[in-house]
């Protein structure tokens, strides 16, 4: 049988007990039809990238299908029909992926990785330090530079002084 990856995006009002309810009968389809589900991974309350149907955030759930074209039509028929659901989109894959996707692996890493402490504490980009209010140490003192009289005349604005 061919291979699928769904994802579906559910309302934010929803409670996340809830979109595992809708995963479970999104299985149930597949399993009726034929097919069956590898893997279902929920992704967690997300941002959107724009809004759609009024709403900003969306529950996101994943699911790896191995399953006929049948039950994929009539999982998406479903979809489509459920007003829970905001956008979903099935690809056809040549294999499924095992182990966690690739946004689990992310959401793992950024907690691994932890909050910064000190924002400016560290070397920016060209390697030189900053203080603690984000300001480069290189600039040196401001007495270096000519006094203003020195630098040439200024330019005054029409209809006023500057």
């Amino acid at each position: 049988m061919p291979y699928y990856e769904s994802v579906f995006i559910a309302r934010p009002d929803i409670s996340a007990t809830q979109v595992e309810a809708l995963t479970e009968t999104f299985k149930s389809i597949v399993g009726e039809g034929g097919g069956k589900v590898t893997k279902a991974e929920y992704w967690g309350l997300r941002n959107l990238t724009y809004r759609i149907k009024k709403n900003r955030k969306g529950h996101y759930s994943l699911l790896n299908l191995d399953a006929p074209s049948a039950a994929i039509k009539e999982l998406e028929r479903n979809m489509g029909i459920n007003e829970d659901i905001l956008r979903y989109v099935t690809i056809k894959v040549d294999e499924l992926e095992e182990g966690p996707s690739i946004m689990i692996r992310s959401k793992g890493q950024r907690e691994e990785r932890g909050r910064r402490e000190d924002r400016f504490g560290r070397e920016d980009r060209f390697g030189r330090d900053r203080d603690d209010r984000g300001r480069r140490d290189d600039r040196g003192p401001r007495d270096d530079r000519p006094p203003r009289e020195d630098r040439g005349p200024r330019v005054e604005a029409e209809g006023g002084d500057v």
